[in-house]
């Protein structure tokens, strides 16, 4: 009887530890390369909705920037929960409030496409400019590609400019599509702020 219950109790702590490894919350490396990914929807749903309560915590309660993205990100598009799009936009707000650079591509993506809001690009510029300014090089490409699509302040076109052709590409596929977005944006401004703007350094007139 002993040794049948000595049994049973070792299934139950491993029936238990293997449950707690299936729930454990996203770490914010884990997290940030989902993002990046674009596979972070999908992991929340592979996981069967098992961390909602964890994720809306961290969102609403503790503030986290990238859980705010998440959060929003599941209440825009009704994943493991009721679809409520006012209020996910205000939580990608308040991550790209907090420095988010993923909130910020994400906003001004859904002005680009014309999704949950009205399509306004020259908005789009205002959201992604910041995260371009800090080094994101996914905002980095999007602000040249409105920029070169006439989009925003021309007088912001150097800065764009600047930022990413001076940024480090980590594939070559990458490298090819910055390097068509700067020709396509230098053919808009003077010879001579290209050449300021390729400085490794900026300088402001």
């Amino acid at each position: 009887m002993l040794r049948l219950s000595l049994l049973l109790l070792g299934v139950l702590q491993t029936s238990a530890m293997a449950e707690t490894l299936a729930v454990d919350i996203y770490s914010n490396e884990q997290l940030l390369q989902l993002m990046r990914d674009g596979t972070y929807l999908q992991r929340v749903k592979a996981d069967d909705c098992q961390l909602v309560q964890d994720i809306e915590a961290r969102a609403e309660v503790l503030k986290q920037p990238l859980y705010q993205f998440l959060w929003g990100e599941m209440l825009n598009q009704g994943v493991c929960v009721k679809q409520h799009a006012s209020r996910g936009m205000a939580m990608l707000r308040t991550s790209a409030e907090q420095g988010s650079a993923e909130a910020m591509i994400k906003l001004a993506d859904y002005h680009y496409q014309g999704k949950l809001v009205v399509k306004d690009k020259d908005k789009s510029v205002q959201y992604v400019l910041p995260a371009a300014a800090n080094g994101s090089l996914a905002a980095q490409i999007m602000l040249v590609r409105l920029f070169s699509e006439g989009y925003g302040s021309p007088t912001d076109y150097e800065l764009g400019y600047h930022l990413l052709y001076n940024n480090v590409f980590e594939d070559e596929a990458t490298q090819k599509r910055a390097l068509s977005l700067l020709r396509a944006l230098a053919a808009k401004m003077p010879t001579s702020v290209v050449e300021r703007a390729q400085k490794s350094r900026f300088y402001t007139r």
